[in-house]
């Protein structure tokens, strides 16, 4: 979805604040901007995974198709999860975004890719690959639950999840 489509999530908070089934949500407002694209929105596709980015790598390389890659990184501060390759790879096979719980790396790489990416904050150090983790499964992100097939919008003022498309 281009960002000129992408509808603005305080209007979406305004039509949804009284919804109190779960199906809409917030993410809480501790994610930064690293990506050249602010504003993104699309089907969720799930990664959960602790400290080896190695979903996430394969994720990236696979057509994105306009949806938005979540990943549960268990918001580790130690090592980044995506750096600038891999954003590289993102915004080539057509992902809108990506939200990590956890970090990035590559900060200035990463500002040059055209696609959405948000993340806890950056660190320099890479992951190790031990193959570890699971694709495609419900994902709890800073207290949220995000599930695969969700719709996730965000834009300069934060992040929401949905169970169905609002566009």
């Amino acid at each position: 979805m281009t960002s000129a489509a992408v509808p603005a999530t305080c209007d979406l908070c305004d039509a949804h604040k009284n919804d109190d089934s779960g199906r809409f949500r917030v993410l809480p407002p501790v994610f930064r901007d690293f990506g050249a694209v602010r504003r993104f929105a699309g089907t969720v596709v799930t990664v959960k995974c602790h400290e080896d980015n190695t979903l996430v790598k394969a994720a990236v390389d696979s057509a994105g198709e306009g949806r938005v890659l979540v990943v549960d990184g268990g918001a580790s501060l130690r090592r980044a999860l995506l750096g600038g390759n891999l954003g590289a790879a993102a915004a080539r096979n057509g992902w809108a975004g990506v939200v990590i719980d956890g970090c990035v790396r590559d900060v200035t790489e990463l500002a040059a890719c055209q696609v959405g990416i948000r993340a806890l904050a950056s660190v320099p150090m890479p992951t190790e690959k031990r193959n570890t983790g699971q694709r495609d499964v419900a994902v709890q992100i800073q207290g949220v639950w995000v599930r695969p097939g969700d719709w996730l919008c965000a834009d300069e003022d934060g992040v929401v999840v949905v169970d169905r498309p609002l566009v």
